[in-house]
């Protein structure tokens, strides 16, 4: 009976701790390709909507949801680093938009930079 309650006992445990790695990988994987991020934040106008205050909570959560996914994405080229640098700075724009700070709309000019990020990491 104890040599059953044992293995019952390690099975269980080998559950939680693979369900538990599974459920990290999951928040790690981004929920929108860079395709889907650029052609609703930037393409879409989303961005530039949450940066001139025309946007609703709603959207400025979108964006920051948007900002989130593009920095799990693997950049097409470039270095890891600065794609991670790039992607944070828009993160955090669109942080302050949903906060309501008074200078997002600055930070989101700033960290919306097409041609930089796109001169490092576009693939061709």
């Amino acid at each position: 009976m104890q040599k059953c309650l044992m293995s019952l006992w390690a099975v269980a445990f080998g559950l939680v701790v693979v369900g538990g790695w599974a459920m990290a990988d999951d928040k790690d994987k981004p929920k929108h390709s860079i395709k889907d991020v650029m052609k609703t934040a930037m393409k879409g106008g989303l961005c530039k909507k949450v940066g001139d205050g025309s946007a609703s909570d709603a959207e400025k959560k979108e964006l920051l949801a948007l900002f989130e996914s593009l920095g799990k994405n693997k950049p097409p080229k470039g270095e890891e680093k600065s794609w991670k640098e790039k992607s944070e700075a828009l993160v955090n724009a669109a942080k302050a938009a949903v906060d309501g700070k008074a200078d997002a709309a600055d930070q989101l000019k700033k960290a919306a930079n097409c041609g930089a990020c796109h001169k490092d990491h576009k693939a061709s």
